[in-house]
């Protein structure tokens, strides 16, 4: 299946078809999602975790999700992703694959190494991640983003990568960014003014959108308004607007009450209300974590309700701040 073929089956209104799964929480033993001690159990080898991130996808793929999301850097995701998609043809056909490179994954399967993934968006990384991939992936794989591009990153400004990239296009696979940090804004709209020959290089976009952490959101407009598929990854900012929150800021709370809903699927609803996103990816580390997040497609937020989530918007600055003081576990 195409990226193009995922903006037809996702379209507003569509449902479920809305949200993707992201495996950045069951690829490897470590992440800074809050609550992991409740949502894994305390040994986690590569099997225990082949077997979650199984569960999840065949609980997804049941329920109406067709993107999935790796990365190089997620430890073994793109592996368990691929068995999964051996073992089930059917599935197989039906889905968009997404992953990305950028990051390597450094930990060596442990949960407390002082570097879980190291950055490099230079050539040679590429071309050495890109192998990887293909070797897990191959033709299954339709998007190939780059890893948490920021204003700097020379991803933005090298020909010689873009050559490769557009190499990559002209096989049939969807080249994007993702992005991170305050800047994101600044990242997106360089992004979308590279060309190659041209004709626009990156497809589709990736970012970090959610009630705390909207500053991102007029780019990303942009982006759909010229004719990018715009997915939103940490919709939940990494358990801060779940129930594994310390603090449940008290309007969403209010809102979950109000409209029955559990906290993450309000949370996960004020962004797919948006009407430039194409996927908003649900993180989920568990089965019942997954149904709770895909409740959201169902749930309807009046503009009043809209309006009392915005105000938790924090300074871009201090949320990148808090997310960097998370730690692994």
């Amino acid at each position: 299946m195409s990226v193009e073929r995922l903006v037809e089956i996702a379209a507003p209104g569509t449902g479920v078809a809305r949200i993707g799964l992201g495996l950045a929480a069951v690829g490897r033993p470590a992440y800074i999602n809050l609550g992991r001690d409740r949502d894994l159990p305390a040994e986690r080898p590569v099997e225990v975790m082949r077997r979650r991130s199984h569960e999840l996808l065949d609980a997804a793929y049941a329920a109406g999700v067709r993107y999935l999301d790796a990365a190089r850097s997620y430890g073994r995701a793109e592996e368990f992703l691929a068995d999964w998609l051996r073992d089930r043809p059917d599935a197989a056909r039906d889905v968009v694959v997404g992953s990305k490179w950028g990051y390597t994954y450094v930990a060596e399967w442990r949960t407390d190494a002082e570097t879980h993934e190291v950055k490099d968006h230079g050539v040679e990384t590429f071309d050495r991640q890109r192998e990887l991939t293909d070797a897990l992936l191959g033709d299954r794989l339709d998007l190939y983003q780059i890893h948490s591009v920021t204003p700097d990153s020379p991803a933005l400004t090298d020909p010689v990568l873009h050559a490769r990239l557009a190499g990559l296009a002209a096989e049939g696979v969807t080249v994007g960014v993702s992005t991170s940090g305050p800047r994101q804004a600044e990242a997106i709209r360089a992004a979308l003014a590279v060309e190659v020959d041209g004709r626009p290089l990156f497809r589709t976009v990736q970012s970090t959108y959610n009630l705390l952490e909207p500053s991102a959101g007029a780019a990303l407009a942009e982006a759909h308004e010229a004719g990018r598929a715009v997915i939103v990854k940490e919709a939940v900012a990494n358990g801060r607007l779940t129930e594994a929150a310390e603090r449940l800021p008290e309007p969403l709370r209010q809102v979950a009450g109000e409209t029955g809903a559990t906290p993450d699927a309000v949370a996960l609803a004020a962004v797919a209300h948006r009407p430039w996103v194409t996927v908003v990816l649900s993180g989920a580390a568990t089965t019942d974590q997954l149904r709770s997040n895909l409740a959201a497609a169902d749930l309807r937020l009046d503009e009043p309700r809209l309006a009392r989530l915005a105000e938790l918007a924090e300074p871009p600055e201090t949320y990148w701040r808090h997310r960097a003081g998370l730690p692994w576990a």
